[in-house]
């Protein structure tokens, strides 16, 4: 069997496969970033809604702030690893006259999946404080 001369006359036996482990090499560095990336939305958006849902039960009329981080930690921990749920504080702040409630959640912000080395995230939810 002979092989198919090309443009300038030479062999090209065997050149699809190199071709195809070329991009293969591309199209998978591209999926793990794409995958990557999910999972720090992932994490941003949990964070976000649990410091959020933190600053709602702090804010109930007869809850402290110490609720509120508690409630935060629950559900932080309910779906990432525990790590993410070690700095979560709370305040009461004045905006414009209102008074607010802001829990903070500081946490890894993954760079190589949940495992890898980390960046840090901090997000803060905010709601008004019901009067008592």
């Amino acid at each position: 069997m002979t092989g198919r001369a090309g443009p300038t006359g030479t062999d090209e036996r065997g050149s699809a496969v190199v071709d195809f482990a070329l991009v293969g090499v591309l199209l998978v560095v591209v999926l793990l970033a794409v995958l990557q990336l999910a999972v720090a939305l992932h994490v941003r958006a949990t964070l976000v809604a649990s410091a959020a849902e933190g600053a709602r039960e702090a804010a109930v009329a007869d809850h402290r702030l110490g609720d509120g981080v508690r409630r935060t930690r629950e559900l932080v921990r309910a779906s990432l690893p525990e790590s993410y749920a070690g700095q979560v504080t709370a305040w009461y702040e004045d905006d414009a006259g209102v008074r607010t409630v802001a829990v903070q959640v500081r946490a890894p912000l993954p760079v190589v999946g949940l495992l890898g080395p980390s960046a840090d995230l901090t997000v803060v939810g905010h709601c008004v404080v019901e009067p008592a």
